[in-house]
């Protein structure tokens, strides 16, 4: 089996006021050219998740309270997965091309979570007008915006 070597561009940083990416000296070039765009993909690692144990954990009772009893870890948006590789759109409320630092509104990773990459949001590719979802998840908001007012703490069982 081929292995693929993947190094971090960056880190989160959730630990103070705000949420900010902070990226490797050798990737600030990298940003240029992002002004402009208001929002951005950032590829991530779930890294408090990767460990054998994890990896190996392909089903998992269901975490939404409407869902099916049992789902296979692909149909979640579970930490826990063979490849610990999360995808989060983010609004990008200011960067500094100096420093190499992106103040984002919101990010569902920990602090100090390695960021892989960043990609900016563009609908022409990322939008999808009229997306299919199950039964049981289709009373959930349809954008992110709409997300933040959303009881969502009635959606999960924990």
């Amino acid at each position: 089996m081929q292995k693929y070597q993947v190094k971090p561009i960056g880190r989160i940083n959730a630990a103070g006021e705000g949420m900010f990416i902070e990226l490797e000296p050798e990737y600030i070039p990298a940003l240029r050219a992002l002004e402009g765009f208001s929002h951005l993909s950032v590829i991530w690692w779930f890294s408090d998740f990767d460990n054998e144990e994890m990896r190996g954990i392909l089903e998992t009772p269901r975490p939404y309270k409407k869902a099916p009893a049992v789902m296979g870890i692909f149909a979640t948006r579970s930490p826990v997965r063979p490849n610990p590789i999360a995808l989060t759109a983010v609004q990008a409320i200011e960067i500094d091309y100096e420093k190499g630092v992106i103040h984002i509104a919101w990010i569902d990773a920990n602090d100090g979570s390695p960021v892989l990459d960043i990609k900016p949001y563009t609908p022409s590719l990322d939008r999808i007008e009229a997306p299919g979802v199950p039964e049981w998840c289709s009373h959930w908001p349809k954008s992110v915006e709409e997300s933040g007012h959303f009881d969502w703490e009635n959606e999960f069982i924990f």
